[in-house]
């Protein structure tokens, strides 16, 4: 006769074993690769995320081209066309359109109980956010580079070595911006409720930014306006990926040292919304556990 022991629970009711370094990359490798493979099964997404930029290179550039003069500010050394000018703008653009993708996934997700699978596993739930992050910012990466490549042939070139060092301030942004979609998901409800959240959140980063026209302009136009775009997280994005496409990380002060402003700020609010999206999603404190959403406790 089985019996058993006094002060030993049952084997269902035991705390999981520790994991080794080779469970946790499988798991990375097949959140990621699930969200590669999401990616590549919607081939309607990959030209969505094109068309909203080029729509802007191609159209509301050449228009406003006679209008909007671009003086020679850094990183550029001459004068430069206003396509040129946008097009780091752009680039966050199809980040920041991805990212929300993302969070709309996870909204998607939650309504159909695969992410109760997800946050039940027995691996740190910092973990799983972090790897489904990546996975987003590894298939903006390749949406960012596709538009780079038509850049390329519009005769829109930044130096060579530009196509190299962007790639760093891409992920860092994108990291950045998915944090946040990561955060927003945790308090969208309904699939039916994110389109009003992306109108809310989208065009107000976008367009209080230095994604369309140089700061100097709009604090010439708006000094409250200026104010804005400067406590914008859009902004620090866009011009690290814009000093990026040069090769730079900032402008260069008058003592000769390098600003390094966008660079920490984008890393700044990255650990902010990355910390935010886990609190968020904790079963026993975050904004899930407080309307009963998956991984919450019973009760």
């Amino acid at each position: 006769m089985n019996k058993v022991e006094v002060g030993h629970p049952p084997l269902a009711d035991q705390a999981p074993r520790g994991l080794g370094f080779f469970a946790y990359l499988a798991c990375f490798r097949g959140i990621v690769w699930r969200e590669v493979l999401r990616f590549l099964h919607q081939r309607e997404r990959f030209f969505s995320a094109l068309v909203r930029p080029l729509v802007w290179l191609f159209i509301f550039a050449a228009g406003f081209r006679q209008v909007l003069g671009v003086s020679i500010i850094p990183p550029y050394q001459t004068y430069v066309l206003y396509e040129t000018f946008i097009t780091p703008g752009l680039i966050a653009m199809i980040l920041l359109f991805n990212a929300m993708q993302s969070s709309l996934s996870m909204v998607y997700d939650r309504e159909t109980g695969a992410m109760r699978t997800l946050l039940v596993s027995p691996f740190p739930r910092s973990f799983l956010l972090l790897s489904k992050l990546i996975g987003s910012v590894a298939v903006a990466l390749l949406q960012a580079y596709a538009f780079l490549a038509v850049c390329y042939f519009w005769e829109i070139e930044p130096p060579f070595i530009g196509y190299f060092t962007v790639a760093p301030a891409i992920i860092l942004a994108g990291l950045m911006l998915g944090a946040m979609a990561l955060f927003i998901s945790s308090v969208i409800r309904q699939l039916e409720n994110f389109a009003g959240v992306m109108n809310f959140v989208i065009f107000p980063m976008f367009f209080a930014s230095s994604a369309l026209y140089p700061l100097w302009r709009i604090r010439e136009s708006s000094p409250l306006l200026y104010e804005i775009c400067k406590v914008n997280p859009f902004t620090y994005a866009v011009e690290l990926i814009r000093f990026a496409l040069y090769g730079q990380v900032g402008p260069r002060l008058s003592d000769g040292s390098i600003d390094l402003t966008n660079l920490y700020v984008v890393i700044g609010y990255t650990v902010f919304f990355l910390g935010a999206a886990v609190y968020a999603y904790n079963p026993s404190k975050g904004l899930i556990a407080r309307r009963g959403g998956p991984g919450a406790r019973a009760g």
